[in-house]
């Protein structure tokens, strides 16, 4: 019985023993663990150091070489030296959550902006609006009232070929007799109007896509007095041809001057259905600036010119001239057109004038044409101005252009024969 009870009592306090074997070596082994350094990855960026004081508790621990790794109470991990030096802040529900941290300098994550300092630079990971932003283009949404429609053409000029390159590319908002509309395009080489080339018919479209190619041959000498026309046509069922409207484009050294392909628009007119008074008729803009005091004249075409052809023509041009109390101010001129009894300048002048002196200032237009021995003829003129020297047309130009201001106004007006002042 005595030895049953020994073996009993040795048996407890040898499995009371064994326990307390285990649970010390498991407790020895996390402590192990626990204070296991680290060691750095090649190729890691080094350690950051930190320089934070001992009260600080938002730093997670100061990390020195070859020294226990601590961990501020809470964290239940111990954080890698590669990863220390970051900011730790502490969250409301007793967690901890660290801030980024780059040990490069702020600036190098920003956007470089040579013009402000890091102030005006963007966010990292923001979107900068600049980078997206693209050259509004308004020609196919911006109408203006009365539109009869616009037309894309381009135009080149190779010299050596001596050849005019002529593209025709879209029109839009074209307005025709129908919905159903059939388009068609005729271009011309003014003054040369028995020739001509042809697109091919659009059927049922107000909005045509052309991407057809022209060539007109031409010499270097000539072209620049050239004009070029195009006119759009609806073709009906019946194959009749119904004129929708015209564009007129000189083609002046301006045009020329680049040896590139340039894309144009233009908003299509209507053709003057008018006969041509007795000595022409002269087309032009009239527009006036208040904040500028600046007047602006655009001579746009003629028509209808009586030449001189018994005196040998060589060239017609407009001089504008700027009047005060029948005072000449100042003059300007267009450049000249060849041969042509309705020539197109489409050229733009401006002259000073304040406001107290357009009741007192007016315009003279005459169209002049150049003949052999540096000799010129009067064609025709047109004054324009208020009611101390004109009436009818004329007046109702000038008084318009003083209502619309820094608006284009266009009229035409009739040439009359007079001496000039």
């Amino acid at each position: 019985m005595a030895e049953q009870l020994a073996l009993v009592i040795g048996g407890t306090v040898g499995g009371l023993l064994l326990l307390l074997l285990i649970g010390a070596s498991c407790y020895l082994w996390r402590r192990f663990c626990a204070t296991l350094p680290y060691e750095e990855l090649p190729g890691t960026p080094a350690t950051a150091a930190a320089a934070a004081s001992s009260g600080q508790r938002d730093r997670l621990c100061q990390p020195q070489a070859r020294t226990p790794l601590s961990r501020p109470p809470g964290v239940p991990f111990v954080v890698p030296p590669s990863l220390q030096g970051r900011d730790w802040v502490p969250l409301h529900s007793g967690e901890w959550a660290h801030t980024p941290w780059d040990p490069r300098p702020a600036s190098e994550l920003l956007p470089h902006n040579p013009s402000g300092g890091l102030g005006d630079a963007c966010k990292v990971g923001a979107i900068n609006p600049e980078l997206y932003k693209f050259s509004e283009d308004n020609s196919e949404t911006e109408f203006p009232a009365g539109c009869l429609g616009r037309l894309w053409f381009s135009v080149e000029y190779e010299q050596e070929a001596e050849r005019l390159l002529v593209g025709l590319i879209k029109a839009r908002q074209l307005q025709g007799p129908s919905e159903t509309c059939s388009p068609l395009v005729k271009l011309y080489l003014l003054p040369d109007e028995r020739r001509f080339l042809q697109s091919k018919t659009k059927h049922k479209t107000s909005n045509p896509q052309f991407d057809e190619h022209f060539i007109f041959q031409v010499s270097s000498k000539t072209v620049t007095q050239r004009v070029l026309k195009f006119s759009i046509y609806h073709v009906d069922r019946w194959r009749k041809h119904q004129l929708l409207g015209q564009v007129l484009f000189p083609l002046n050294n301006k045009t020329l001057a680049e040896d590139c392909r340039r894309i144009i628009w233009r908003d299509l007119e209507p053709e003057s259905l008018e006969p041509p008074s007795e000595f022409g008729d002269l087309q032009f803009c009239l527009s006036y600036n208040d904040y500028l005091s600046r007047l602006t004249v655009v001579v746009l075409r003629a028509k209808g010119l009586r030449l001189q052809e018994d005196r040998g023509v060589v060239s017609v041009f407009v001089k504008v001239s700027l009047m005060n109390h029948n005072k000449f101010v100042k003059c300007k001129k267009t450049s000249a057109v060849l041969d042509s009894i309705n020539p197109v300048y489409n050229e733009t002048f401006s002259f000073k004038a304040d406001a107290t002196e357009l009741d007192t200032a007016s315009l003279s237009l005459t169209v002049v044409q150049n003949m052999e021995g540096d000799k010129s003829q009067e064609l025709g003129r047109v004054v324009v101005g208020p009611y101390m020297y004109t009436r009818g047309r004329e007046l109702e130009h000038w008084n318009e252009m003083l209502s619309k201001n820094k608006e284009l106004v266009k009229r035409w007006h009739a040439l009359c024969r007079t001496t000039e002042p």
